[in-house]
């Protein structure tokens, strides 16, 4: 698989709080993925020709903390002093992050390699109103009507346009279902719309998507093993929402409430194979360089509908079985890959092979997006 000695991985997890920026702060995870982030190193360890970096020589299956590394410049510091040659991203990247700024990574960059999406592209795409900004300007994407909300003069404006209810409203920076609301009256939507702003949020408010949603995990091109372009896995179907959302992982485990689409599925309806292709170009035009996943439904129930997509998450969660008591853990990318024959090892391996060094990722521009901002 590696043309070099195997690597030495070390798995990072959110330790740093999420920054202000542009006066919108994304709501960190309780833990910061250390769950994870221990999934990812443990099931390395002991199912692959990977060497892992953990913080103690001996790490406790049940205890988080053993497994990885805080995103902290010294966190990263301990974890290259301990020989890794690959930092596994599970966090939150952002323009001012210790792996973009960090003058003590410079002159390691061009030979550290790292699993995740440059932290310039990450800051700009985790604001869904500018992706779904972008997507519309670029055309020949499916996405549903919206409006932005930055504060209470926006909402005035957005309550005397032709709303159609039940809608949705969404915090811009969100973090799964966090903050996601359908609402089915305009006092409801003003209501939740108000809570947002107060917690330092932008609201997107757009339509209500009533049909089956699916999601499709994208991967990036993996050169050094001959897949030259971006490719869709199979579709995931989630079902049994809460109030019209589907519910956080944490709270409702995705093998309760999803599942992979068979082949036959897929071939019996082309919606499916639309649905991939608009989610491969999406990667195609962000230029990302880890695994990104899209959210969609039909507008409508019937199986007749189109899809739309309404959700591009930079940083799919990663959670898997292995460690004792989380034999039930999966996530909706794990479930895709297992459509494919992939066990959760393998699939980590598939990403970590598409790793770039830290040298690329801070010095990525992708066209048509970080250009225009960050020069």
């Amino acid at each position: 698989m590696y043309t070099t000695s195997a690597p030495h991985v070390a798995v990072l997890y959110q330790e740093l709080p999420p920054p202000l920026i542009n006066g919108v702060r994304k709501p960190k995870k309780p833990g910061g993925y250390i769950d994870s982030s221990a999934d990812i190193a443990h099931a390395l360890t002991h199912h692959s020709p990977v060497s892992v970096i953990t913080p103690v020589s001996t790490p406790d299956p049940r205890n988080d903390a053993d497994w990885c590394f805080g995103d902290s410049e010294a966190g990263i510091a301990r974890a290259l002093e301990k020989g890794a040659t690959h930092l596994w991203a599970n966090t939150i990247l952002f323009a001012e992050h210790p792996l973009q700024t960090a003058d003590s990574l410079t002159g390691v960059a061009q030979t550290v390699r790292v699993v995740g999406q440059p932290p310039k592209l990450v800051q700009l795409c985790d604001d869904k109103a500018f992706v779904n900004n972008l997507l519309r300007s670029r055309g020949g994407f499916t996405l549903p009507d919206a409006h932005d909300v930055q504060d209470e003069e926006d909402l005035a404006d957005v309550l005397q346009t032709d709303l159609r209810y039940p809608i949705v409203a969404k915090p811009v920076r969100g973090r799964g279902s966090y903050g996601v609301r359908v609402c089915r009256s305009e006092e409801e939507l003003i209501e939740h719309c108000r809570d947002l702003l107060r917690e330092d949020a932008s609201v997107i408010v757009e339509d209500f998507l009533a049909g089956q949603e699916v999601t499709v995990t994208v991967m990036p091109p993996s050169p050094a093993t001959g897949q030259d372009d971006y490719w869709a896995m199979p579709v995931v179907e989630r079902f049994n929402h809460a109030d019209g959302v589907a519910p956080y992982n944490g709270t409702v485990a995705v093998l309760q409430n999803s599942r992979c689409l068979s082949e036959d599925e897929h071939l019996a309806d082309p919606h499916y194979g639309e649905v991939q292709r608009q989610c491969v170009e999406v990667a195609k035009l962000l230029q990302c360089t880890a695994p990104i996943r899209v959210d969609a439904r039909r507008f409508r129930e019937e199986e007749s509908s189109s899809f739309a997509l309404f959700d591009v998450n930079m940083k799919p969660n990663m959670t898997g079985p292995g460690r004792p008591g989380r034999e039930n853990q999966a996530s909706l990318t794990a479930l895709a890959a297992a459509g494919l024959g992939w066990d959760y090892p393998t699939l980590l391996l598939k990403i970590l092979e598409s790793s770039s060094s830290l040298h690329d990722l801070r010095n990525a521009t992708p066209s048509h997006v970080i250009g225009k901002w960050f020069g």
